[in-house]
C-alpha cells in the first residue's frame, strides 16, 4: 500500500520509511511562523516551561511577521510588539519583519512565500489556523496552538497524527467568471465546515494546475473552514520556478504512489460550476451569486491571505476599469510587495492603483486589515450593522468587527462587480 504526499513528508521528517494515518509520531520542523497576536503567548509559555534564559532551537527556522493589529492606536496591540521586539532581539532572531521598518511585509501567510520560506516536502507549522496557505507549494502547512508552537519553540519537533487524505479533483478549462474563491466555497458548501475533520484536503486536476500559485494558495488557505488540517497541491513546474526564485535552499518533492489511499475522492467540472457566495453567518452557508441579487451592500472589502493578493486585483480591476463603486470599496493589500505592484501591473495601460482610485476605492496600508475586526481604529472594520461583500475566509459573527453586522463571502470578481452595482452580483455581467 503507498504513501499519500503528505505521508511521505511526514515519514522523511520523522525518519521513518513509512507512516499510515492514524500514526502518532514525532515530527521535525524546518519553519515556524507566529505573528503579532499569537507571539506574545507563545512566548510566555516558552519561557514558562524551558525557563526565562532558555534559548529557541534554532533562531534561523523561526519567522516573525507582525501584521494583524499593527496600524492602531490600541494600547494592547501596541505592547505586543514591543514583546516581540524585545524576544527577537534577546534570541537572535534575524527572520522578523517588524511594522514601521524598511523590511516589514503585511500578512503572514503571504510575506513567507514571497520571502522564500514555503518549499516542497518541508514542515511548517504556525500559530495561526490559516497556516494551510502553504500547501499550495507541496509541503506540510499547519495550524496549531501557543503551547504546541513553545514545544517547538525549545526542541524543533511536535507530536503529530497522521490525517487521513481527501481528494478533490478539478477537471476542464478555469472559465474567466471562476477563480479559486469559487472552488473552495464549493467544496465547503458541499461538504461543510467540519466535512474534512483532521483530514488532508488535496486538490488535483488539470485546472487546479492552469491555477497559478497565488489561486492555489487561496484554495489551501481555506481548508481550515472545512475542518482540514492542511491542504496540499502536488508541486510542478510554476511551484519550482517560483520557489527557486525567491530560496536557494534545496527541497525535495513528493506525489502520490500510484496506489495511495484516500478516504474519499470528490470530482468537479469546472465547466459546471458559477460564481458563489457564503451568506451570514459561515462559509458552508453558499448559494449562487446570481440568487442573491437583491441583496443590498454597505461595504466591500477586497483584501486579506484570501483575497489581497495580486491576482485577485488584476481581477477586481479588470471589472473596475473606467467604473465607478457604488459603495464604500476597501482595497486592503496583503503585503508591501503587491502595494509596490499595484503601481507596476498594469491593465488597459492604467496601474492598478490608478484604477482603484479613479473607482472611489479606499486603499490602505498592506496588513490584515478587518478581516480579523481588530481595534475600533482598524480601517475597513465593521461598526454597525453594515453589510458586507468580503474576500476574506470567515464570516462567523464579530468576524470583521461588530457582531451585529452581516458578511458574505465571494472572489475577488464577485466583489468588484458587487462594488459597482452596490448589490451582490454575478460578476459575468461584467465580463
Amino acid at each position: 500500500m503507498g504513501m499519500t504526499i503528505t505521508e511521505k513528508i511526514l515519514a522523511k521528517h520523522s525518519n521513518k520509511e513509512k507512516v499510515s494515518a492514524g500514526e502518532n509520531i514525532w515530527v521535525d520542523v524546518d519553519i515556524l511562523l507566529t505573528h503579532d497576536v499569537t507571539g506574545p503567548g507563545t512566548i510566555s509559555v516558552f519561557k514558562q516551561e524551558f525557563g526565562k534564559d532558555a534559548k529557541v532551537w534554532d533562531p534561523s527556522k523561526v519567522v516573525i511577521i507582525p501584521d494583524h493589529y499593527i496600524f492602531t492606536n490600541d494600547f494592547h496591540a501596541k505592547r505586543n510588539i514591543e514583546i516581540l521586539r524585545e524576544f527577537v532581539t534577546e534570541q537572535g532572531i534575524e527572520n522578523y519583519y517588524d511594522v514601521g521598518s524598511s523590511r516589514y511585509k503585511g500578512v503572514c501567510h503571504v510575506a513567507l512565500p514571497e520571502e522564500g520560506f514555503t518549499r516542497p516536502g518541508e514542515v511548517l507549522f504556525g500559530t495561526d489556523s490559516h497556516t494551510c496557505t502553504a500547501g499550495a507549494f507541496g509541503e506540510f502547512a499547519t495550524g496549531i496552538g501557543n503551547t504546541d508552537a513553545a514545544f517547538i519553540l525549545g526542541t524543533g519537533k511536535l507530536w503529530v497524527k497522521v490525517p487521513e487524505t481527501v481528494r478533490f479533483v478539478f477537471k476542464g478549462d478555469m472559465p474567466d467568471y471562476l477563480m479559486a474563491k469559487d472552488l473552495i466555497l464549493k467544496i465547503i458548501g458541499d461538504i461543510g465546515v467540519d466535512g474534512a475533520s483532521y483530514q488532508t484536503m488535496e486538490f488535483a486536476g488539470e485546472a487546479i494546475h492552469q491555477l497559478n500559485i497565488e489561486e492555489r494558495m487561496t484554495l489551501c488557505n481555506m481548508v481550515i473552514e472545512a475542518g482540514g488540517k492542511n491542504g496540499v497541491i502536488a508541486p510542478d513546474e510554476k511551484t519550482r520556478e517560483y520557489v527557486k526564485s525567491r530560496s536557494n535552499v534545496e527541497f525535495t518533492e513528493y506525489f502520490n504512489d500510484e496506489d495511495a489511499v484516500f478516504s474519499a475522492e470528490k470530482v468537479y467540472d469546472v465547466d459546471d460550476l458559477k460564481p458563489l457566495v457564503a451568506m451570514p453567518h459561515s462559509p458552508e452557508n453558499v448559494d449562487l451569486a446570481e440568487n442573491l441579487s437583491d441583496v443590498r451592500l454597505d461595504q466591500v472589502y477586497i483584501g486579506s491571505c484570501t483575497g489581497g493578493k495580486l491576482t485577485d486585483y488584476i481581477a477586481a480591476a479588470k471589472i473596475m476599469n473606467g467604473r465607478n463603486v457604488m459603495v464604500n470599496t476597501y482595497v486592503i493589500p496583503a503585503t508591501t510587495d503587491i502595494m509596490r505592484s499595484l503601481w507596476i501591473e498594469r491593465v488597459d495601460g492604467k496601474s492598478l492603483y490608478q484604477i482603484f482610485y479613479d473607482a472611489g476605492c479606499k486603499i490602505g496600508n498592506p496588513s490584515c486589515g478587518a478581516c480579523l475586526g481588530g481595534p475600533e481604529d482598524t480601517y475597513g472594520r465593521l461598526n454597525g450593522d453594515e453589510v458586507c461583500l468580503s474576500t476574506t475566509n470567515r464570516n462567523f459573527p464579530g468576524r470583521m468587527g461588530s457582531k451585529n453586522a452581516k458578511v458574505f463571502l465571494g472572489s475577488p470578481l464577485t466583489a468588484a462587480a458587487s462594488a459597482l452595482t452596490g448589490k451582490i452580483t454575478d460578476p459575468r455581467k461584467f465580463i
